[in-house]
C-alpha cells in the first residue's frame, strides 16, 4: 500500500506581543496574540529530517517582536499582511503564509493618558493568507454577547416521541457571536470597516423579529454585505444561549416571564455563511 505525505504546515503559535507608542503623553496600546503557519516545499524535513528549508519557529516569534518595533502596530490586518508577505518573500521554500491574530481591546481610564482597563470579553480577530496567487484578509469578532429580551418566537418545528420542548411566542434570544467576514479588496480602512461590520451585526440582531436563530443569522450577514461593498462573504457561529423560565409555583409565586435559569450547556449551535453571488473563490482562506 503506497503511503505519501499530505498537506502540511508549521509555525509559531500564540506569540503574545504588547506594543506601546510613547511619542506623546497620550500613549497608544496594542495587545495581540499572533499565530503563524508556513507551508511550501517542506517534504524533506518530514521524510529525511533535512531542515534546510525550515525557518525556525523561534525566528518567526522574533520577527513578530521586531516588526512591532520597526513598523509599529496600527491595525491587526495591516500587521498580519506585513508578516505574511515577509515570510513568503524571504524564504524560497515557503509558498504560503497564514497569519492569525487576536486583538485584545483596552479602554482608557482616568485622565493621565497612560492608564488602561481591559475591555469586554469580546475580541477582534483577523486571518491573513498570502501566496503568489492571491492574498485574502478575513476580519472578525468573537464572544460578542447579544440578547433580545422579547421579539423572538420558536414554534412549528417537527415533534416526535422524544420532544419535550414547548413552543413559545415570546422568548429570550441570546447568543455569543463569532463572525468572520472576507474582504473583496485590500484597499480598505481596516478600523473603519471593522467598526461598521460590528455595528451592522448588532443592528440586524436588535432589529430582526426572530422566528429562529437561523433567520437572525441570515439577517445579520445580509445587513453586513448590503451596507459594505468592500466585503464579499460573512461566516457566523451563533450558540443559542438558552434561558429557561423557572417554575416558581412551589413557592407560591407566579412567573410572568421575569425569572430565568441561564443554562451554559448543552446549547444549540447555529452556523452559516452569507455571500454575494459574484464573490471570488476564497481558496484556502477559510482553513
Amino acid at each position: 500500500m503506497p503511503i505519501t505525505l499530505g498537506p502540511n504546515r508549521y509555525g509559531k503559535a500564540e506569540t503574545r506581543v504588547v506594543a506601546l507608542r510613547r511619542g506623546t503623553d497620550r500613549h497608544e496600546l496594542a495587545d495581540l496574540n499572533v499565530s503563524i503557519a508556513l507551508s511550501g516545499e517542506l517534504a524533506d524535513t518530514h521524510l529525511t529530517g533535512d531542515n534546510a528549508a525550515v525557518l525556525p519557529t523561534d525566528t518567526q516569534k522574533n520577527t513578530v517582536f521586531a516588526f512591532a518595533r520597526k513598523y509599529g502596530i496600527d491595525q491587526p490586518e495591516s500587521f498580519g499582511l506585513r508578516l505574511a508577505e515577509h515570510f513568503v518573500a524571504t524564504q524560497p521554500a515557503i509558498t504560503h503564509a497564514r497569519v492569525e491574530i487576536t486583538d485584545y481591546a483596552w479602554q482608557r481610564v482616568g485622565q493621565t493618558g497612560h492608564s488602561f482597563a481591559r475591555g469586554s470579553q469580546e475580541v477582534r480577530t483577523c486571518v491573513v493568507h498570502h501566496d503568489d496567487q492571491a492574498t485574502h484578509v478575513l476580519s472578525g469578532v468573537t464572544d460578542l454577547v447579544l440578547l433580545n429580551s422579547t421579539n423572538s418566537e420558536f414554534w412549528g418545528y417537527p415533534k416526535d416521541e422524544y420532544t419535550t420542548l414547548p413552543e413559545t411566542t415570546d422568548r429570550i434570544l441570546a447568543t455569543a457571536v463569532t463572525a468572520t467576514w472576507r474582504h473583496a479588496t485590500l484597499d480598505v480602512d481596516w478600523a473603519e470597516s471593522h467598526a461598521a461590520a460590528r455595528h451592522n451585526l448588532v443592528d440586524a440582531f436588535t432589529e430582526t423579529y426572530s422566528y429562529s436563530l437561523q433567520q437572525t443569522l441570515y439577517a445579520m450577514g445580509w445587513r453586513v454585505l448590503d451596507k459594505q461593498p468592500e466585503l464579499c462573504e460573512v461566516r457566523m457561529a451563533l450558540p443559542n444561549k438558552h434561558h429557561f423560565l423557572v417554575d416558581l409555583e412551589p413557592f407560591g409565586l407566579d412567573n410572568p416571564g421575569e425569572v430565568f435559569f441561564a443554562a451554559d450547556r448543552p446549547y444549540g449551535l447555529i452556523e452559516g455563511t452569507v455571500l454575494r453571488d459574484d464573490a471570488p473563490t476564497a481558496g484556502p482562506a477559510w482553513e
